[in-house]
């Protein structure tokens, strides 16, 4: 936007805010300033080309404060850049904003652009209703000090408070909502008030009676004219200008026209006005958007970490170790973190290796290594042995959700519901328009008092707001519903998506079956208690579900012998004999005896230092034994060096054997010691509770297929629950489950791909939906749309029923508002809607649609058993 401020008589405004330029001018190429801040950030635009900026709005910017680089001089103070920073891998950093100032298109089009004005800022992404701005930048280039005085240059000084980090407030937003309703409440009942005497009929001498009553009248309309509706106004014009038509335009229409026609009768003393069905139409708006605000909480539709994530974390204390909900993990605590599992806090490294890859923050895949003593952020995933770490913050009730919806979001159905609904208001609206045109140009010629009735009514009860609170109430339902059953969905396309579902593709070790009752046996060269304790340590550092089997065994045998050893422990009187009152601590009766006797009777006695070596390695866990060079090979195996022994777990081929020839009837996990294959662990699966029947009610309606890296050992049973004709695909490694979706895609299927998270992300990735099963150990992955626990699989086919049914919910409630929408538009036509009515059942028919859909909702989770 170019104007000459020179060439008018009037108030001169600033090129940059639009402010009223009061006092000395600024002057710079040809513009006028109100001060020398708006003249610098005009400059920094000029000079980054950035000038498109005052095309966006007529007043783009804000006025900026003074700026005094000194009263930010705080921000290098490394414990308060603690507390507002999300994350750093040491160079690479990210936080949030709080910009008050934000206020329209062009602030946003300014802020996405700040790493046009400081090359250390990489991207920046404003969020408009909570007026925040996320940030990554380069710490090696810019500081947090160095962005906050150039936000606050530009005119957006951050709102950096203890209480707005630590606590939640109830939004400007909302507290403007609650005065506009009051406004418009004390005046609607006032202007009732005095238009009592029109109501019961006056007497036509009293005309000073009837004007008083009509001024004061218009003196209240001012008020609710100028702020109660000067959202519906701000948002109509901004559509316009982007040439968009909103729900708000005819609203604004209706409000204006109530307005100046009111104001021209009472002025004109032609008539006394519709002042107080002005009121209460904007009143009862109000209201309404006040129930949806409210309704919204009440879904929690803006959810937390605590309503996506199932996760677990593992802490230890005193040694032992045990699984808790994230929710109670406290700061303070020492937690145990695993090979892929991702960090839930941001805490500080104790005991381990950490390589920490921030994939899933910052979207580079390269792991930072960290040392003892070091501050890791919430979000990385270790890439390596098991860490031990101490809990410095409480877990940020939003932060991983942030991660998990900005990680590479898929290309969704262009004719969603969501995309279907806005393109029916759209042209709703215009039609609604067209109506309103031609019924009032059709009752002009009759009379002019009715055709400003019928125009307001039409404009007023057929809005179409109803159709834009079936889709988030419909599916905001559903998805706390899904909650409840321990489905956790991403967001409300998902669940579009998932209604569309025709292809179902399952992963086998961890997804279909489970280790809760798996039996499991090694068979090769019988192990050395001190081989077995090598290779639980080794396998205790993953997640994959065959290690934490081949875990539970060894931790089985060892208990199994150990209390083997207490009931044989009974010494001969001989024995006992040699035996004194104290013994080392770590000598046991039964040994020194039987060393005290070998000795006497002339044995050589073995050397004390190589004994006591013995019983000292013997006494140590598996939890204490240093994991080097640990490495997870996805889909083969995993490796590292135990006490200097090279430990492999994994497929024949990947330990050093020949990779199997012809058919296997188990599945194996091969070991091998110092290249030395010592034989395998053979697991016997069991299937999930209730598959067997979940899988005869899904294949009836959808395609279903089984992909598993593990051998065809298990295809006999699989047969037996599967539908003649389920396409199995067995050695699959995670590339090649990524094609198979792809090319079930290419067919135009809609795939949904359920999987551990662990070998599956592509394939979860390139699904239209991809759901990772969560046990009790944090295997989630970014990479999903959806989590479900374990627990909740056998509820598989009524989530993808009550899915549809949501969708078919939705449509219907399209057809309740159209009907509503026919018959208001029926009355208003005839001219037999006042407009205060309408403005009474505009809200009454957005309150309808979603008791509506809601308690449909809820209805039909009832039948399908996920709702008491």
């Amino acid at each position: 936007m170019s104007f000459d401020s020179h060439s008018t008589d009037t108030a001169v405004l600033c090129y940059h805010c639009g402010d009223t330029v009061r006092g000395d001018r600024v002057e710079h190429d040809g513009k006028v300033f109100c001060c020398s801040g708006c003249k610098i950030v005009y400059e920094i635009l000029q000079q980054n080309d950035m000038c498109t900026y005052y095309s966006l709005d007529k007043n783009p910017g804000n006025t900026p404060s003074a700026i005094e680089s000194s009263r930010f001089d705080y921000l290098d103070d490394n414990e308060i850049q603690q507390s507002i920073l999300q994350f750093t891998d040491g160079d690479i950093a990210g936080c949030t904003l709080s910009l008050p100032s934000i206020h329209c298109s062009s602030c946003i089009w300014l802020l996405e652009q700040l790493y046009k004005l400081d090359s250390g800022i990489l991207d920046s992404k404003v969020d408009y209703l909570k007026k925040q701005i996320g940030l990554r930048f380069k710490r090696s280039e810019t500081s947090l000090k160095k962005i906050v005085i150039l936000l606050n240059s530009l005119g957006y000084e951050p709102e950096i408070t203890l209480e707005s980090i630590d606590t939640k407030r109830i939004s400007h937003s909302t507290k403007k909502l609650y005065y506009k309703i009051g406004v418009a409440g004390f005046c609607f009942g006032n202007a009732m008030l005095f238009s009592f005497p029109e109501y019961f009929g006056i007497a036509p001498q009293e005309t000073t009676l009837r004007m008083l009553f009509s001024y004061l009248n218009l003196l209240l309309s001012l008020p609710v004219f100028f702020y109660s509706a000067s959202e519906y106004f701000t948002s109509a014009i901004g559509g316009l200008r982007k040439k968009i038509i909103n729900i708000d335009v005819p609203v604004s229409l209706g409000v204006s026209v109530l307005f100046f026609r009111s104001w021209y009768e009472i002025i004109s003393h032609t008539g006394v006005g519709f002042i107080d069905s002005l009121c209460g139409l904007v009143f009862f708006l109000l209201i309404g958007k006040l129930f949806q605000s409210k309704t919204y909480d009440t879904l929690n539709f803006e959810r937390n970490y605590k309503s996506y994530f199932p996760l677990s974390v593992t802490t230890k204390k005193n040694g032992v170790e045990k699984s808790i909900p994230l929710s109670a993990l406290v700061k303070g605590e020492r937690i145990v973190i695993r090979n892929n599992e991702i960090i839930p806090a941001d805490s500080i490294l104790l005991k381990g290796t950490a390589a920490i890859d921030y994939s899933f923050v910052t979207g580079e895949s390269h792991p930072v290594e960290k040392v003892l003593g070091e501050m890791i952020y919430a979000g990385g995933k270790q890439r390596g042995g098991t860490i031990e770490m101490e809990v410095m913050k409480d877990v940020s009730q939003s932060y991983l959700t942030q991660l998990w919806n900005n990680f590479e979001d898929k290309a969704r159905n262009d004719r969603s519901l969501a995309n279907l609904s806005n393109t029916i208001a759209k042209y709703f609206t215009a039609a609604v328009l067209g109506i309103a045109f031609l019924a009032g140009a059709y009752w002009m010629s009759v009379d002019v008092t009715t055709a400003v009735n019928v125009v307001t009514g039409i404009l007023i009860v057929a809005c179409p707001c109803a159709l834009a609170l079936s889709i988030p109430f419909t599916f905001g339902t559903t998805l706390r519903i899904f909650g409840h059953n321990k489905l956790y969905l991403k967001n409300v396309d998902v669940l579009e998506n998932l209604a569309d579902i025709d292809t179902i593709v399952f992963d086998k070790t961890g997804t279909i079956t489970t280790s809760e009752k798996s039996s499991l046996r090694f068979v090769g060269s019988e192990l050395s208690e001190r081989e077995q304790t090598m290779v639980r340590a080794l396998a205790m550092n993953s997640i994959h579900p065959l290690s934490r089997m081949i875990v539970d065994h060894l931790n089985a045998v060892k208990k199994s012998l150990s209390t083997e050893r207490t009931e044989n422990r009974s010494l001969t009187k001989s024995e006992e004999s040699l035996v004194p009152d104290s013994l080392p601590a770590d000598l046991s009766a039964e040994e020194y005896a039987k060393e005290e006797t070998a000795e006497q009777a002339g044995s050589f006695r073995p050397d004390t230092k190589h004994q006591d070596s013995i019983r000292n390695d013997n006494q140590k866990s598996s939890n204490e034994l240093t994991i080097e060079q640990f490495n997870e090979d996805v889909g083969k195996g995993i490796s590292g060096m135990v006490e200097s022994h090279t430990i492999k777990l994994g497929s024949r081929e990947f330990t050093g054997g020949i990779k199997e020839s012809g058919k296997v009837d188990e599945t194996r996990v091969y070991l091998s010691i110092d290249d030395t294959l010592k034989g395998y662990f053979t697991i016997s699966n069991t299937y999930r509770r209730g598959m067997k029947e979940l899988v005869g009610t899904i294949g009836k309606r959808y395609r279903l297929a089984v992909i598993s890296g593990d051998n065809e050992s298990e295809r006999v049973a699989l047969n037996e629950i599967f539908p003649l004709g389920t396409e199995m695909r067995f050695n699959q490694l995670p590339g090649d489950k990524f094609e198979y979706v792809d090319q079930l895609q290419q067919q135009h299927k809609n795939v949904l791909m359920i999987g551990d998270g662990l070998n599956d992300i592509g394939a979860l990735l390139k699904s239209n939906v991809g759901i990772a099963i969560n046990e009790n150990i944090s295997n989630f992955t970014p990479a999903s749309d959806a989590i479900l626990e374990g627990t909740s699989f056998h509820h598989i086919g009524k989530y993808l029923h009550l899915a549809r049914a949501s969708k078919f919910i939705v449509k219907a409630s399209f057809v309740i508002s159209f009907l509503y929408n026919f018959v208001g538009l029926y009355f208003a036509v005839n001219g037999w809607l006042a407009p205060v009515v309408a403005a009474i059942l505009m809200p009454i028919s957005s309150i309808s649609i979603v008791i509506f859909t809601t308690l449909t909702t809820k209805a039909l989770a009832k039948r399908q058993g996920l709702l008491i």
